[in-house]
């Protein structure tokens, strides 16, 4: 067997097989952002650098993004999240849409990451996004309809947890120890990196920044209090409106969630397996009140979330949640070619039934009909039409179920009528 040439690293091909599950998904996503009233939409796989530059945060734009300077000299990169886009297409049109508004999007994105489970460099992402209304409701309401995707799908409280906190209530406590308001981003970032880093490394980190003992003895107090959000009025409420949402069971506040980009602006949320062995976020959001104005539109208060495909088919797999019955081979008819003579009127008898709305594969060439039949079989077809010398010269149809075993022979003209009969129930005597 030849070489052939390997895929590139971190990506994925998607076989039939695979196609058919992330349809499912797409399915699904879609169902349940359409259910809270949230518009479809999509932005260019392209953008410019300077979109993520100023607010993704160092880490995504120096070391993350595959980028490549174009003929005109301008760097661009493969999206490598969603969200500047969205900011960018709000704010040209911002004074002509309709606010607030509902937005998702489901697409592909690029990561310079090192390939493990649960993580490729390519991925596909669930975005949904809350614009022009700045409520902890508006934050509560994306929560829900992330919550309704996980039970959608059979996952349960036992399983995962949407896990919160909020930037607002986050700074508050350190200007309460007295950690100068200009390194906040930097001491948010540290915070969030506790999970990632050992402990003497973590603290070792915090001297780095030029916390004091007394200051990180302090952070860490900090985040061990699992009623710091009842000082919180904004999260006191998203958890009343959260309750009234029927979702409550799949959210709990934890002071440790951070999320390290820095236009997060006010609540921010992670959901994350419970105590499996999935040891990585399933996904991220939360407020950016100010990303609009930096991409040169007005200022609008906005929340989401985006959830990659990746870590969520492989919770979903673990669980024995994904779907075994997926429709992999779309054709419900296969009309056979008896031999080269006839093969143009078995052409036309598929077209004929397209036309009638199924769905028809004809075998490409003359080939023995024990081989067509099992052909059939193996793409799921559940009839096969027959067209051969005989039934053309009569001006009928062979009909056979697969599914039942039964053959019969019907007038062409009623060929459509009969299969619509055999799908629905059973072939006509």
């Amino acid at each position: 067997m030849k070489n052939t040439i390997p895929p590139v690293k971190g990506t994925r091909d998607f076989y039939p097989e695979q196609m058919a599950l992330r349809t499912w998904l797409y399915d699904t996503l879609r169902q349940v952002a359409e259910s809270f009233g949230y518009q479809e939409y999509e932005a260019p796989i392209l953008e410019s650098l300077n979109l993520y530059a100023a607010k993704s945060g160092e880490e995504l734009v120096k070391e993350q993004s595959y980028v490549f300077t174009d003929r005109s000299g301008e760097e661009i990169t493969l999206r490598p999240e969603l969200t500047p886009s969205l900011a960018r297409m709000v704010a040209q049109k911002q004074r002509e849409l309709a606010f607030p508004a509902r937005w998702w999007s489901f697409g592909p994105f690029w990561r310079y990451e090192r390939p493990q489970k649960g993580r490729t460099r390519e991925f596909f992402q669930w975005n949904v996004d809350l614009l022009g209304a700045d409520s902890p409701e508006a934050d509560a309401e994306i929560v829900a309809v992330l919550a309704t995707f996980f039970r959608q799908v059979g996952l349960t409280p036992k399983q995962v947890l949407i896990l919160v906190n909020d930037r607002r209530l986050l700074n508050a406590q350190l200007e309460a120890l007295e950690i100068n308001k200009k390194d906040h981003p930097a001491v948010l970032a540290w915070i969030d990196r506790r999970e990632k880093l050992a402990a003497e490394a973590w603290e070792a980190y915090a001297g780095e920044l030029g916390l004091s003992k007394k200051q990180v003895t302090g952070v860490k107090a900090m985040l061990k209090k699992g009623d710091l959000w009842k000082g919180s009025d904004e999260l006191v409420r998203f958890f009343k409106a959260v309750e009234v949402l029927g979702v409550s069971e799949y959210v709990k506040f934890d002071p440790k969630i951070v999320r390290g980009l820095l236009y997060y602006t006010g609540t921010v949320f992670e959901a994350w397996e419970v105590g499996g062995e999935i040891k990585r976020s399933i996904l991220g959001g939360g407020r950016y009140d100010n990303l609009l104005a930096d991409v040169g539109g007005e200022a609008l208060p906005a929340t989401g979330f985006a959830m990659g495909d990746v870590v969520v088919t492989l919770l979903l797999e673990k669980y024995g949640l994904l779907p075994k019955d997926l429709k992999i081979w779309p054709a419900q008819v296969l009309v056979t070619v008896f031999d080269q003579e006839h093969i143009q009127g078995s052409f036309r008898l598929a077209a004929e039934l397209r036309q009638a709305g199924f769905n028809v594969a004809c075998y490409p060439e003359a080939a023995k009909l024990p081989k067509q039949f099992k052909y059939a079989d193996r793409i799921g077809a559940r009839l096969v039409a027959v067209l051969g010398p005989d039934e053309a010269a009569a001006g009928k149809v062979t009909l056979k179920d697969l599914k039942r075993g039964r053959q019969v022979v019907v007038p062409r003209e009623r060929a459509a009528q009969a299969i619509r009969q055999a799908l629905a129930k059973q072939l006509p005597s």
